[in-house]
């Protein structure tokens, strides 16, 4: 079941995400012994990261982590990087040992194939995320592959979701972003046993809306969501500015 949780401001929707994300790493652990973990980069995760971080009793040794997507032909040297921007942010700050960052510098083809087979056996227990403005979730744009059963694929990314990088300062032009990714595919998000999604600003509320106000759909691949048994979206009111409060009702209820 899909939960959002609404709050006033971005920063308090980072933060109430954190807290929850904590508990659910700490629970994991303690059922499991450990804790398979998928993070996500971009500038919704700033904040809830930066909190995440600074939380104690999480044991971060016990925790395998995973993330979402890399830009093919980008390293971590790269100021863009997702592998970088999770190095500085997640790896380094927590002391996470064992982490499998995707390499997109390497051959694409057997990059998926070995993250595929490292994320084979047991599902992610928690799974982070964001929205893109054109609905993706990590680099699954619309309209998305839904049927893959493969962990990562290769994909193309789309005008709106190359202009987004440049919106959020990540490179100077559209020409400069790289056209293919690597990604986790929308089946094996989906697969994780719980997700966790931070969503802030206006730039989101249209994407919000195709993918929460209309139909189920690879043209809104975020709308996956309201299939998981356990999702839940923390948000801002600029985020969901665009939903009707009869929708955001069902979603908040």
């Amino acid at each position: 079941m899909l939960r959002i949780e609404v709050h006033e401001t971005a920063d308090e929707a980072a933060i109430a995400a954190s807290g929850y994300a904590a508990g659910l790493l700490r629970d994991a652990i303690a059922s499991n012994g450990e804790a398979r973990l998928v993070a996500a980069t971009g500038n919704s995760q700033l904040a809830f990261l930066a909190d995440l971080v600074a939380r104690s009793g999480v044991d971060w040794p016990m925790i395998e982590m995973f993330h979402l997507d890399e830009y093919v032909g980008v390293g971590d040297d790269h100021p863009a990087s997702f592998a970088r921007f999770m190095r500085q942010r997640l790896v380094e700050p927590t002391g996470i040992t064992r982490h499998h960052l995707i390499d997109g510098t390497a051959d694409p083809v057997e990059e998926c194939r070995r993250l595929g087979g490292l994320l084979a056996g047991r599902a992610p227990d928690v799974l982070f995320l964001g929205i893109g403005e054109n609905g993706h979730l990590a680099f699954n744009d619309p309209p998305a592959d839904v049927t893959t059963d493969d962990a990562y694929l290769i994909v193309e990314l789309d005008d709106a979701c190359r202009a987004q990088q440049v919106g959020e300062g990540w490179f100077a032009g559209v020409a400069d972003v790289p056209t293919h990714a690597i990604s986790m595919s929308m089946r094996q998000i989906l697969r994780a046993e719980r997700i966790v999604g931070v969503v802030t600003d206006e730039r989101k509320a249209r994407a919000m809306s195709a993918c929460f106000g209309g139909e189920i759909s690879p043209d809104a691949p975020a709308s996956y969501l309201r299939t998981h048994d356990d999702a839940r979206l923390f948000v801002d009111c600029a985020a969901v500015s665009l939903l009707g409060s009869d929708v955001l009702a069902a979603f908040t209820g």
